[in-house]
C-alpha cells in the first residue's frame, strides 16, 4: 500500500519491508525529537491489518495465540504471537477488541499467511476473519500526544502510545491536523532505545519467544494449550535460550551502521574470530548516537566487548543469559 502521505514536502520514501510510507520527512532528528516529547505522528498505513468478528473470536483467538485473550476487556490492548510446532515464531500480533471485532495490525505483507492459517482453523467456531488492510491504515501518535482520535477509529493505548485503525479515507484529513509527520526511521529509532523487538528484524526462522524477551508481554505462562506451548515450558522450566537479545552502543566514528544480518564477533578475538551473533537492528538516535540490537549466543559474557562487522559496540543486557 503506498500512503498518500508520501506527498508531503520533503518525504523520503522508505524502502524494504517498509516500502510505502515514507523513511523520514528531511529532519530525522527532528522528528525523533517530536515523537519523545509526545507531539506528532507515525505513518504506519503500509502495515497489514486483520480483523476477527463474531461470538467466539476472544475463546477462540485464546486457542491460537500465546497471550490470554479469552476475558480480554475492551479497549485494552496486547500483543501476542503464532508459533509454529517447534515453538519457532510465525507471526506477531497487536490488537485490541473494541467489544464486537478484535483488530490486529502485523508486519507488511504478512496478512495473507496469517489469514489463511486463521481461515484453517476455524471449524465449527463462530468468526469471521477479514483482511482490512485495503480499507484501513494504522496511525502511530507517541505516548503523551493530547492528539484526538477520530471517533471513526479503533484505538490501541499501549505504554509507547496509541495505534489507532484509522479509515484510509480519513488518512490525510487526520494528518493534516495531527502533524508534525514523523518517518519510520524515527518510529524505529525510538523502537530500538526501548528494546522492543520486531518481526522480520529481530526474529529469524529459529527464534524462540525467550531469547528476544517476548515472554509476559506476547506470551502467558499460566494458559491453556497452543501450538508451539511445549517448547517455551521446556525452556521456561528446565533450561536456557541459545540465545539473548542485547542492546548495543555503537562506535559513533564510523560513517555507516552495521546493516541487518551483520555479524558479531568477540573483539579481543580480532577479525578472525567466531561469530557470536547479528545485528537485527541498527539506527541513529536523537540522543545516544549509533545503537543497534542484536541476537548474541547466551554464554557471550555480558561485559564482552564486541565488533559488529568492522565497528565496536558495547552491550547493554536486554534478555539476561
Amino acid at each position: 500500500m503506498k500512503s498518500p502521505l508520501l506527498s508531503l514536502p520533503g518525504a523520503v520514501p522508505a524502502e524494504g519491508v517498509d516500502e510505502g510510507v515514507a523513511a523520514h520527512y528531511g529532519d530525522l532528528f527532528r522528528e525523533q525529537r517530536a515523537l519523545a516529547d509526545g507531539t506528532g505522528f507515525v505513518d504506519l498505513s503500509h502495515r497489514g491489518v486483520v480483523t476477527v468478528t463474531g461470538d467466539d473470536r476472544l475463546s477462540w483467538l485464546h486457542l491460537l495465540l500465546t497471550q490470554h485473550v479469552s476475558d480480554l476487556p475492551a479497549g485494552q490492548a496486547t500483543e501476542a504471537l503464532i508459533l509454529s510446532a517447534n515453538g519457532h515464531i510465525e507471526h506477531a500480533l497487536y490488537l485490541v477488541d473494541d467489544g464486537a471485532t478484535v483488530w490486529a495490525h502485523v508486519e507488511p505483507g504478512s496478512q495473507e499467511a496469517l489469514i489463511a492459517y486463521l481461515e484453517s482453523m476455524k471449524f465449527f467456531y463462530r468468526v469471521e476473519v477479514a483482511d482490512r488492510t485495503a480499507d484501513t491504515a494504522v496511525v502511530h501518535l507517541p505516548a503523551g500526544s493530547i492528539a484526538p482520535a477520530p471517533e471513526s477509529a479503533a484505538v490501541r493505548e499501549t505504554p509507547y502510545g496509541r495505534d489507532l485503525f484509522l479509515p484510509r479515507e480519513e488518512l490525510e484529513a487526520f494528518a493534516a491536523q495531527a502533524g508534525p509527520a514523523a518517518g519510520i526511521l524515527a518510529h524505529e529509532a525510538l523502537r530500538v532505545e526501548q528494546h522492543r523487538p520486531r518481526l522480520g528484524f529481530e526474529t529469524d526462522h529459529r527464534t524462540i519467544p525467550h531469547e528476544l524477551g517476548w515472554i509476559g508481554t506476547a506470551v502467558h505462562l499460566q494458559k491453556g494449550c497452543y501450538r508451539g506451548q511445549e517448547t517455551v515450558a521446556r525452556v521456561q522450566n528446565l533450561g536456557k535460550p541459545p540465545r539473548r537479545l542485547v542492546f548495543l552502543h555503537l562506535d559513533g566514528s564510523e560513517v555507516h551502521l552495521p546493516p541487518n544480518g551483520a555479524e558479531i564477533r568477540l573483539a579481543d578475538d580480532g577479525p578472525d574470530g567466531r561469530k557470536v551473533g547479528f545485528v537485527t537492528t541498527s539506527a541513529r538516535h536523537h540522543e545516544l548516537g549509533p545503537v543497534a540490537l542484536a541476537l548474541v549466543k547466551r554464554n557471550v559474557p555480558v561485559d564482552a566487548r564486541l565488533m559488529a562487522e568492522e565497528t565496536a559496540a558495547a552491550q547493554e543486557t536486554v534478555v539476561e543469559p
